[in-house]
């Protein structure tokens, strides 16, 4: 008789790796500033966040935080359907339609339940839904537990798209889910070109923007930053990156996002999001709103580090926003380089398949409007160490001489 708790007993390489001293997963730091944190008694400049404005550090945020939970306490104990709801979750509702350009949002505990629950709520019976290779696993789980049937295209390939949705059926509902901002490979997705061939095809789209809210459009989304907010049908954003707190939302026409809040399970069926939390967003957002210099801060720190690891040789892929992958597609030569860095006092986050495709490991490297240039310089020169010492770069491109 098959025993269920036989594949446990049998994953052994996480063990495998600790016992080497390898292991870089699930490992606390002790302390956390945002900028740097202080990992295995030594303190590291911090470029493995999503705390891309460095707000969860503000005295303003956790002010507001504070405050909140001295009038509400720590948790609302209900979902959102029934007694979960304060006025301080309306009013980050309005708040965000708004800035994102849409007619409703709604908030949910997570950002992957934000995922999980639109998805599931709107694809039905009959219905399609068709992915990037590269979407989030919160969107491809969302896929999973839809009654619809799920496609998927080639990352950020216009072609693979549109020989997907020509075999459906036309008069099939179809929803094109893609990311703003690709989490790993810090590419931003070719909208304007998405959006015309849905449009042709009848499909809807919905852009998850959880890397892309605080970062791309000044701020407000990938949508914004081509000029798309009303073309796009949905726009996803999470708390966990920009607006120091942690839950998502999903913003749309209004009609939409009231028939998700009446369908999605993992909305009904989760108590809502706590105050604090709430407070939290909302204090950030106003931050956002009055400090749009912050992202222009995060964009230059992010070009400045780009072209910085170029310089020394790396291989950073096809990123063009403040997520840059430093492809090393080795899976030991990865985590080794890791383990370097945070000697040398920089912490990065390495990713190796499943994470990522087979031969593609990468260190993933993010960056914050914090960051001062003496950070980044610190960063890139512990770069330039770990490369040499593993012979990790080869050729580094060689400056134009003066004239």
């Amino acid at each position: 008789m098959a025993d269920l708790f036989h594949k446990a007993y049998n994953f052994t390489q996480a063990k495998e790796a600790m016992e080497m001293g390898i292991y870089p997963y699930f490992r606390a730091l002790s302390d956390s500033e945002g900028t740097t944190a202080h990992f295995e008694g030594k303190e590291v400049v911090m470029i493995g966040s999503n705390n891309y404005l460095g707000l969860t550090t503000d005295p303003r945020v956790r002010q507001a935080a504070t405050e909140a939970i001295e009038r509400y306490g720590t948790s609302v104990t209900g979902s959102r359907f029934l007694n979960g709801t304060l006025e301080l979750h309306l009013e980050l509702d309005r708040r965000l339609a708004h800035y994102v350009g849409k007619e409703a949002a709604l908030v949910f505990p997570t950002g992957y339940q934000t995922n999980v629950g639109t998805i599931s709520a709107l694809v039905g019976k009959g219905d399609y839904v068709i992915i990037d290779k590269d979407d989030h696993a919160s969107i491809v789980d969302g896929c999973l537990m839809c009654r619809g049937e799920l496609k998927r295209f080639r990352h950020n390939d216009l072609s693979s798209l549109e020989a997907v949705l020509e075999k459906l059926p036309a008069d099939a509902g179809k929803l094109v889910v893609v990311d703003g901002v690709y989490s790993m490979g810090g590419d931003i997705s070719p909208l304007p070109e998405l959006v015309e061939i849905c449009q042709r095809y009848g499909a809807r789209i919905m852009v998850d923007d959880a890397h892309g809210i605080g970062v791309t459009g000044r701020g407000r989304g990938t949508a914004a930053h081509f000029g798309l907010t009303d073309q796009v049908d949905l726009i996803m954003g999470t708390f966990s990156k920009s607006f120091a707190s942690i839950g998502g939302f999903i913003a749309g026409d209004a009609d939409i996002v009231h028939y998700i809040q009446h369908h999605a399970r993992s909305l009904i069926f989760s108590a809502a999001l706590p105050a604090p939390n709430v407070a939290a967003v909302l204090k950030a957002l106003d931050i956002l709103e009055t400090e749009p210099e912050l992202v222009d801060r995060l964009w230059f720190n992010a070009e400045y580090m780009r072209s910085g690891l170029k310089s020394l040789g790396y291989d950073t892929g096809q990123s063009n926003a403040p997520i840059i992958p430093v492809l090393i597609r080795d899976d030991i030569r990865t985590v080794l380089a890791w383990r370097a860095l945070i000697e040398e006092g920089v912490y990065t986050n390495p990713v190796v398949p499943p994470g990522v495709p087979p031969n593609n490991s990468l260190l993933r490297t993010s960056y914050m409007a914090t960051h001062t240039t003496e950070h980044l310089d610190r960063a890139l020169q512990s770069f330039k160490v770990v490369g040499e010492r593993l012979d990790l770069v080869h050729l580094a491109q060689q400056p134009e001489e003066q004239v």
